[in-house]
């Protein structure tokens, strides 16, 4: 079967809008992702227990995502109340977590061109390596709440 899809491109706009003593500090920054052929939008609900909400693997099965052809991640809390730990793992088993408070989106961006493949390193004093050496693809995201369960938006793009 021939797909009738045509890629698109993707326009991410981010805003600040804020004046502080009547002078504009905001501003717009606009990134375009060509070739968008698949999006996959859902909203799921975070408990007190870790649940994966992202795969990546090197081709397509289940509920997972082509490690090479992602190029856009955003994670949101529609929660007003509380907050959900998000926690990010490579290939290694490397993780590191971050708090994602009330109403706050995360951007994960990967590789315009190989996707979430050799894009995060999470070792304890990983340091910068301009080369790159040590960094390994993504695999799973993971997401739990401490309090009262919480709806997150997924939001993923990929070529």
């Amino acid at each position: 079967m021939t797909s009738t899809v045509t890629a698109a491109t993707m326009t991410v706009t981010l805003t600040e809008a804020i004046s502080l003593n009547g002078v504009d500090q905001g501003g717009t920054n606009t990134l375009t992702i060509s070739s968008i052929n698949e999006v996959s939008k859902r909203i799921v609900t975070s408990t007190t227990t870790e649940t994966e909400i992202l795969s990546f693997a090197a081709a397509f099965g289940g509920h997972g995502f082509v490690s090479a052809d992602v190029r856009y991640i955003r994670i949101t809390n529609l929660d007003d109340t509380n907050s959900v730990t998000l926690t990010f793992k490579n290939q290694g088993n490397d993780e590191c977590a971050m708090l994602l408070d009330k109403g706050q989106s995360f951007i994960f961006n990967s590789d315009l061109t190989n996707g979430v493949q050799d894009v995060i390193d999470c070792t304890e004093n990983a340091g910068v390596d301009p080369g790159l050496s040590g960094v390994g693809d993504l695999s799973n995201v993971t997401v739990w709440c401490d309090t009262a369960s919480v709806d997150i938006e997924v939001f993923v793009a990929s070529a």
